[in-house]
């Protein structure tokens, strides 16, 4: 039996496995990055290093994961401004409030020099500098914009020797665009200057062709078996390469780490297929984990959005001084803390908006029906 497609925008997917990782590895970054502040953590800069490479696949991830859903819930295809105006709802609007509360009630967590003119306080809303994490919100909204392209590919690629073909191009023109990255941008003085190369979605398009293609050939991937294992050898390989990587700058620099270097690159891809593996099982089993990851991704964006907003009170509040005496109690709580609060307040906030806008409804249906009565 052929499902509709309101069952299958219900049921769990590779594609939320790969954006309830993401989101909730994501979040550990900026607590990793705010332990480096403490001399406690600088001490401990080893296994910080070690642990912010672990988690360093979580852009790449969320992008196949988004790209994989989409193609999935879109067949057929929507029409174009249906697409958008769902996607401004669910995403521009999170986006532009919570943008708008960083920059006027944290404004210290803003990048790259605090805006001080109307018109930086503008770019900052677009560039994704009013916090620590909102650059990818940038990147990610291009990848959202550009979907029609998407659509496009999909239809494109709708044999094996047409993805093998889109797959080879891509890695072939990624590896030149790498190497000329890493020579002419991150070994030199440009790299500081050039941070905005992180936000332009060309960076970032493997990963969507990659969730494109997965979702073509989900019926014979789905039988890989295998996969598990040189994803897990690539793993170890790579994570370790970033390590040394992390640890060979002096001091210590977190921001240091890039996308578009060969290790982060193939480990991000390792990544994915572990967590492709653990989906497929998962998946195969009807896994009782199916709703939560479901649930999880549902209201993943908008807690990633809120996280460094919770992360900020809760560092301030006791975070630095616990983590100043205890280095890893001390980012274990700030991370689980901030985990549990953002999606709790995301969902909190959800049901407050929903009963807001029943309320709302209602009082519009009652003036609607008085007028009618006084007529």
């Amino acid at each position: 039996m052929r499902e509709t497609k309101t069952q299958r925008e219900q049921l769990a997917d590779v594609g939320d496995y790969l954006k309830a990782f993401a989101c909730t590895a994501v979040m550990g970054q900026t607590v990793l990055s705010l332990g480096l502040t403490t001399a406690a953590g600088q001490v401990q800069r080893v296994p910080i290093a070690w642990l912010y490479a672990a988690i360093k696949f979580t852009a790449p991830a969320f992008i196949c994961g988004i790209l994989f859903s989409t193609m999935r819930t879109t067949m057929p295809r929507p029409a174009l401004r249906q697409y958008y105006w769902q996607q401004w709802h669910a995403l521009g609007v999170p986006t532009l409030w919570w943008t708008l509360a960083y920059l006027l009630l944290l404004p210290g967590v803003q990048q790259h020099r605090p805006a001080h003119t109307i018109g930086r306080f503008l770019w900052k809303m677009v560039n994704g500098n009013a916090a620590p994490h909102l650059w990818y919100n940038t990147m990610m909204l291009q990848i959202i914009l550009l979907m029609p392209v998407w659509w496009a590919v999909r239809q494109w690629a709708t044999t094996v020797g047409r993805r093998r073909l889109l797959l080879g191009g891509t890695a072939i023109a990624y590896a030149l665009g790498m190497g000329a990255y890493t020579y002419w941008i991150y070994a030199t003085a440009r790299y500081s200057r050039w941070y905005l190369t992180d936000r332009i979605f060309l960076g970032f398009v493997p990963y969507a062709i990659l969730g494109i293609v997965l979702y073509l050939a989900w019926p014979r991937v789905r039988q890989w078996h295998w996969l598990a294992v040189p994803c897990l050898v690539l793993g170890g390989v790579t994570v370790s390469w970033q390590a040394h990587q992390l640890l060979a700058v002096r001091p210590l620099s977190l921001a240091r780490s890039s996308y578009y270097l060969p290790a982060n690159v193939l480990y991000a891809l390792s990544a994915i297929g572990l967590i492709v593996s653990l989906a497929i099982w998962q998946l195969r089993q009807r896994s009782q984990w199916l709703p939560a990851i479901h649930w999880l991704v549902t209201y993943a964006y908008r807690a990633y959005l809120a996280n460094v907003f919770w992360l900020t009170l809760i560092w301030s509040a006791f975070g630095r001084q616990l983590t100043s005496r205890h280095v890893g109690w001390g980012l274990l709580l700030c991370y689980v803390l901030t985990w549990f609060w953002s999606f709790a307040a995301t969902y909190l906030l959800h049901l407050a908006w929903q009963k807001l806008k029943s309320v709302i409804l209602n009082w519009r249906k009652r003036q609607c029906l008085e007028h009618n009565q006084s007529n």
